[in-house]
């Protein structure tokens, strides 16, 4: 069996009655560009990193020219009023294969459990034969009663997606099942999005910080998001990021930094 390590960075802060909410690389990537966009605007602190023998056998070759190690991460939100806090999984790869996917969200939810998660929300995409104009988003999960106040509180959610959705593979779809074992609520918030493997759902990822934001009261900036949004389908991006650099977490601290340099973008 493969080894899951947790590293702690810091001191382990308690939290008010958190929700974990996970990102990974996927379809589109959506998942995983929410949250790093969440982790800069909300300016979540890291806590964590997973370590392990089941990451992909390649490394990153960073803007120094040096190579970087995939990590997956953990972070975490302290709110001062009665929001609740939250904890965010973000990173650059998934584990390579079944055993190691069910493994490390195992992993996954025993943290989760120890921090007393009150639900856990999964992010993904929806690979679709072209690209949407205006995607939607669909929600489901283990536990009808939370499917149900999403639906109440964000009436653009769709809900109906047997025959349409898929399997949900990956972390984002296990997470869910497993959690459903522990008793655990967990929902999925899938957008829509092209499903070319070098395509970035911008536009995806927009409609789930959206619902997030209104879910939780983030008061997020979507002014300076959709400047970087701008800034990830232009030229301008296009030339300062490679593929390979456009799958690292630290590229939306790359795009904050370009957009602040050059006035024009957006």
């Amino acid at each position: 069996m493969a080894m899951w390590n947790i590293e702690f960075t810091g001191k382990i802060p308690k939290l008010k009655n958190p929700v974990f909410i996970e990102g990974l690389p996927g379809i589109g990537n959506v998942g995983k560009l929410a949250v790093d966009f969440l982790i800069e605007e909300i300016k979540a602190k890291k806590i964590a990193e997973f370590t392990s023998f089941s990451f992909p056998h390649s490394v990153f070759i960073n803007e120094n020219n040096l190579v970087e190690l995939p990590v997956i991460e953990v972070y975490y939100k302290k709110f001062k009023n009665k929001k609740k806090d939250l904890l965010i999984l973000a990173g650059d790869v998934q584990p390579i294969d079944e055993e190691s996917c069910y493994e490390f969200s195992n992993k996954v939810l025993e943290m989760a459990n120890e921090f007393e998660c009150s639900e856990i929300v999964t992010l993904g995409g929806i690979a679709m034969k072209t690209e949407p104009k205006n995607p939607g988003v669909f929600c489901t999960g283990n536990n009808k009663e939370l499917i149900t106040a999403y639906q109440k509180s964000i009436k653009t959610l769709n809900n109906d997606l047997y025959g349409v959705v898929g399997p949900i593979i990956g972390v984002s779809g296990v997470l869910l099942g497993l959690a459903g074992r522990k008793n655990m609520k967990a929902v999925s918030l899938l957008a829509e999005t092209y499903g070319h493997p070098m395509y970035l759902g911008v536009k995806g990822t927009r409609e789930i910080l959206k619902i997030l934001n209104k879910r939780f009261n983030l008061k997020l900036n979507f002014k300076t998001i959709d400047k970087e949004m701008d800034a990830i389908n232009g030229d301008f991006s296009q030339a300062q990021l490679s593929p390979a650099d456009l799958q690292r977490t630290k590229a939306i601290k790359k795009l904050r930094k370009s957009c602040n340099d050059v006035n024009y973008i957006g």
